[in-house]
């Protein structure tokens, strides 16, 4: 009787471990989708996007995907992100996980939906990034990004930022700063889609030792089309072209709710009778 509950606990476990793993490995799925989406649909308005040049020169790419859930704090497990660095061979790396909480978010606290967005500069700010936790403004600095289609001749740029941090909220897209925000990587998550866990574990993934999953090649095809300027021309066109049809589709609609006398009258190539 004793063996048998024994047996009885210990399937108990196993089927709660496969069961965390699979929650951890669709939360770390819907991650990657969502940071794909906020990528595609901030480079879909390209004058008050994050400028070409800073992505030319980008190290890394983070994305915080519908950061604050509500409240005047962050919820219990505080944002969830996505990050992916540009590897020697011109390529980006497997995504990683993380979480980022604490810091001073200014106006941004207590709105909903805020999407972040962290572009990482240089090498300092990579290095910060690869290690296990990170503090913005400590271990690297940061200030919010410059906004726009290019970077004007007046815009400084500073070499020494590492990291240039931006927010979106309620459809506003603008720099942040993001001082005494701490990076941490997502156990949880690295461990379900990778099968790796430790301290080494973030930085293998972002520096290419670690191939991409299937499930990231959305993700990486969104970075690769947004720091290479087809992305936002893409949806600059896609933009364009949904104008168009709505404005033939409202030109239909008028004319089919018009009288039949204020119609306009057809065209003809007849001269009119005299």
């Amino acid at each position: 009787m004793r063996m048998k509950k024994v047996l009885i606990m210990m399937m108990a476990l196993v089927l709660t471990s496969l069961s965390w793993a699979a929650t951890a490995k669709e939360d770390a799925v819907d991650r990657l989708t969502k940071a794909s989406d906020v990528l595609k649909e901030i480079m879909g308005t390209p004058d008050k996007g994050i400028p070409q040049e800073v992505l030319d020169k980008a190290k890394c790419i983070a994305i915080v995907p519908h950061m604050v859930k509500g409240g005047f704090i962050f919820g219990a497990e505080g944002g969830k992100g996505v990050a992916t660095c540009r590897l020697p061979s011109g390529g980006w790396s497997a995504p990683s996980f993380f979480t980022v909480t604490g810091g001073s978010w200014g106006l941004q606290i207590g709105v909903e939906g805020v999407d972040l967005v962290m572009v990482v500069m240089n090498e300092a700010g990579m290095k910060a990034l690869l290690s296990n936790k990170v503090t913005l403004g400590g271990d690297a600095s940061a200030a919010a990004g410059p906004v726009g289609r290019h970077v004007s001749a007046e815009t400084d740029i500073k070499a020494d930022t590492g990291i240039l941090t931006y927010s979106r909220s309620k459809g506003l897209f603008a720099g942040l700063t993001l001082k005494g925000a701490v990076l941490r990587q997502d156990d949880d998550s690295t461990k379900a889609v990778y099968g790796l866990s430790g301290e080494k574990a973030y930085a293998r993934i972002l520096t290419g030792e670690v191939p991409p999953p299937p499930e990231a090649r959305q993700f990486l095809a969104t970075v690769r089309s947004a720091v290479s300027g087809s992305l936002a021309k893409r949806e600059e066109i896609k933009k364009e072209a949904a104008k168009d049809n709505a404005s033939t589709v409202d030109e239909k609609d008028r004319a089919k709710g018009m009288p039949q006398s204020d119609k306009p009258a057809p065209a003809t190539s007849e001269e009119p009778k005299k």
